[in-house]
């Protein structure tokens, strides 16, 4: 095989240390922008759409955190019955939300959940619905950064089994399954997603596979959950969300399942 033809990503020694550390650029930055020393709540929520920040900041329930040091995000923070979370909008796409994550955890954070939307690919089901996310396919970059090849990225079983048992619990109904990170959408064939369904998997989205590589590179906590509001732009009630009554059960899963994870590293 020609040196051309050997995909960098295929380099790496994962048992070596990193250069750059988010601490590092974190402590930077503060420095330059003259802000006070941060410590994040220890649950925080990635809402990669950016809507359900929105939806914190217009009813009033999130306040902006002046001294969150990063370039590229903001923080914003919010109360669900006394206790305080952090969550940052927008972070689209694998390598962008495996950077916040990081930067996250340098911080203080201890459990992280995100919030993806995705598209159907499991025949057998209909639009909209939760997916709590068990292993992710790597079709994506950023996760090989992290741990060596391999088909699929596993999230920590036992963490995904507390929140899937509080969900449960809260009357709130899921689908626990496999989905498909890709860095490219609107790359998906025809072929690709035959071969993908016949593979078991429930839905195409663009960040699990990295979250969860990270998550065990590092030993971190990390769970990805995935709104299921699509078929790929093939129905014309496609991206449908619901307005704020989406909104709030968006948020009802997602602190439902920060709940369950901060329990979880209590006691672990």
């Amino acid at each position: 095989m020609s040196d051309n033809a050997r995909s960098p990503l295929f380099d790496h020694n994962h048992t070596d240390a990193p250069v750059f550390l988010p601490g590092n650029m974190l402590e930077s930055a503060r420095l330059q922008k003259n802000l006070s020393r941060l410590t994040v709540p220890e649950g925080c929520l990635l809402d990669f759409d950016g809507e359900l920040v929105d939806f914190l900041v217009a009813s009033g329930q999130a306040k902006l955190e002046p001294s969150w040091p990063c370039f590229h995000t903001r923080l914003y923070l919010w109360h669900i019955k006394g206790t305080e979370y952090g969550i940052i909008g927008g972070t689209v796409g694998a390598s962008f939300a495996v950077l916040v994550a990081e930067e996250l955890f340098a911080l203080g954070c201890k459990a992280l959940v995100t919030i993806s939307s995705a598209g159907l690919i499991a025949e057998n089901l209909l639009p909209p619905f939760f997916l709590l996310i068990d292993k992710a396919l790597r079709d994506e970059g950023t996760s090989y950064h992290y741990l060596p090849p391999q088909r699929f990225a596993i999230a920590l079983p036992s963490l995904v089994d507390a929140v899937a048992r509080r969900l449960t619990d809260g009357g709130m109904p899921f689908n626990r399954g496999s989905s498909w990170t890709t860095d490219a959408p609107f790359r998906e064939t025809a072929e690709l997603i035959t071969a993908r369904r016949e593979e078991g998997i429930v839905a195409v989205e663009m960040e699990a596979a990295a979250l969860l590589a990270m998550a065990e590179a590092l030993d971190k906590r990390v769970i990805c959950l995935a709104h299921i509001t699509n078929a790929m732009a093939t129905r014309t009630d496609d991206f449908e969300k619901g307005g704020d009554e989406g909104n709030e059960a968006v948020l009802k899963v997602c602190t439902t399942a920060l709940s369950a994870l901060l329990e979880y590293v209590e006691h672990k």
